[in-house]
């Protein structure tokens, strides 16, 4: 026979042993004390937090027979043993993802009527009610609102938009919540002593967290891991059979959006994801910790569910990372979670997220130091837009006359990026990944090693025009370019043969003559 799956065999099996739900256990159990059991309850709430668990202590309780209120149930007379064994006749489990029709509700409301077989009430549990069709429910009113005074209904859902309001006024609601991690970790840590696994800490809140406040997930998951009772669980072990990411892959991850480093984040991604890490998972992830920092930034330090050391981090993060940067970068990874998709290139959307990310929030650009930069240069004939009437164009506007060479620039190019992070701080970053390529008159173009990068790079040309004035002392126009074939960019040979002929220079530039061939 198999063996029974933890989250059965630890289903509660009394109300002192539902966690999390503290205000709904104790009014269920003050209202047993009364005797004041309603025909109707709806409960609502996330899947794994013990819905129908806490319906079946109800059929168990209401059909107990110990004599003191405050012991139901009691799990020892013959009607809890039988409930605890799936045998009790009176209490009817119905999934209405499977009974969706109104014929499976007429059939319940006909055989309704019958008085118990065992017990002292008849209990339906209807789990996920709000799968019922418009007829069904409409069946089902009838019912609710003139019950036999032997049955009790206990609706549960976890989508209670979906429940019609006639439904929802006739039932007592009680809402579920998701479990705090602290009460899910103590669970799991006595699930795995009563077990015989030795499990670290660091595993069990790995656990907890991917569980998301469920507990059924939570121990299912805890299940996934004991392969052998006898093997001891490290908190690799649990990365690594569950698909997760380690702390360290996210922080490091979080400090290049904060250094808006490009390849360094997209070195992170693909690594973690080849390291057999869920691409899902840590999208998840990410959201998560950068929620945490939001959390610190705003102040809502008692939110943060984390380790003191894991506080540390988070706070040093909080204060280097822009609010609306921040709230960008959740938005763009909260987008690729949902999003996704899977496909042959699964980091994709990860990457495209963190590249997103990265962009200057209006808020954190630098403010403009006029002590310092100067007056960008008036723009020329070429800018211009072209003439709308009917008069004779005008000479082309002669080219800059400046002794700048493209060998110069090149050797410049180290403190050009320094200067850079005056006019935008991601600039020296992008520009690890672009080189001068040509100088043609007062244009240079420059050339991406990833056409990823072009269009951040044009994004910021205006910043770095005017760090090449500042450092040259020349107006310099930027053309970025991902490949040396586009705008007709120019070889090396052919540029060096331009830049020692100043004659051929002037006819290739000025005259729009063209190199037809060139000889050794």
């Amino acid at each position: 026979m198999p063996a029974q799956a933890l989250y059965l065999k630890w289903r509660p099996q009394a109300f002192e042993e539902v966690i999390g739900q503290e205000h709904i256990t104790r009014t269920l159990r003050n209202a047993l004390r009364q005797g004041r059991i309603r025909h109707a309850y709806l409960f609502s709430g996330p899947r794994g937090t013990g819905k129908t668990s806490t319906a079946r202590l109800l059929a168990k309780a209401v059909n107990c027979t110990h004599t003191d209120p405050d012991h139901r149930p009691c799990n020892t007379c013959d009607h809890c043993l039988a409930v605890n064994e799936g045998r009790f006749l009176d209490l009817i489990e119905i999934d209405a993802a499977s009974h969706t029709g109104v014929d499976d509700v007429r059939d319940l409301r006909d055989k309704i009527a019958f008085t118990p077989s065992e017990g002292q009430f008849k209990v339906y549990i209807i789990d996920e009610v709000h799968r019922f069709s418009g007829a069904a429910f409409d069946a089902l009113l009838k019912t609710l609102e003139e019950p036999p005074e032997h049955a009790i209904f206990v609706l549960a859902t976890t989508e209670f938009a979906k429940v019609p309001a006639t439904i929802k006024s006739r039932c007592l609601i009680f809402e579920f919540r998701r479990v705090a991690l602290a009460e899910v970790v103590d669970l799991l840590a006595l699930i795995a002593a009563d077990e015989n696994v030795t499990i670290d800490a660091p595993a069990l809140e790995l656990i907890a967290r991917q569980g998301t406040g469920s507990v059924r997930d939570s121990i299912s998951l805890l299940d996934q891991l004991i392969a052998d009772p006898d093997e001891h669980i490290s908190l690799e072990q649990a990365e690594r059979i569950l698909g997760t990411a380690s702390g360290q892959h996210v922080i490091e991850l979080t400090d290049a959006l904060i250094k808006a480093n490009a390849a360094w984040g997209l070195d992170v991604i693909n690594t973690t994801i080849d390291s057999g890490a869920d691409p899902r998972q840590l999208g998840r992830q990410m959201i998560e910790h950068l929620r945490m920092i939001l959390l610190a930034k705003m102040g809502g330090d008692d939110l943060i569910d984390a380790t003191e050391q894991r506080r540390v981090i988070i706070h040093e993060q909080a204060s280097a990372l822009g609010r609306q940067t921040l709230m960008n970068a959740i938005r763009a990874f909260n987008g690729a979670v949902q999003e996704w998709r899977g496909g042959w290139q699964p980091q994709l959307p990860l990457e495209l997220a963190f590249l997103d990310s990265i962009k200057p929030a209006a808020e954190d650009e630098p403010e403009p130091d006029t002590h310092r930069r100067t007056q960008r240069p008036a723009r020329t004939q070429d800018d211009l837009p072209p003439p709308t009437d009917s008069s004779p164009p005008t000479a082309p506007a002669p080219a800059v006359d400046h002794q700048l060479e493209l060998k110069t620039i090149i050797g410049q190019w180290g403190k050009i990026q320094k200067v850079a992070r005056s006019y935008h701080s991601s600039l020296p970053a992008l520009l690890d990944h672009t080189q001068p390529h040509d100088l043609q008159g007062d244009r240079l173009i420059v050339i991406v090693d990833n056409a990823v990068f072009r269009p951040k790079v044009e994004d910021k040309r205006e910043a770095l025009e005017q760090t090449l004035l500042d450092v040259l002392n020349v107006p310099l126009r930027i053309t970025v370019i991902a490949t040396a074939d586009e705008f007709g960019v120019r070889d090396p040979a052919t540029s060096d043969l331009l830049a020692e002929d100043d004659i051929l220079a002037f006819g290739v530039n000025e005259l729009g003559g063209e190199i037809a061939d060139m000889d050794d």
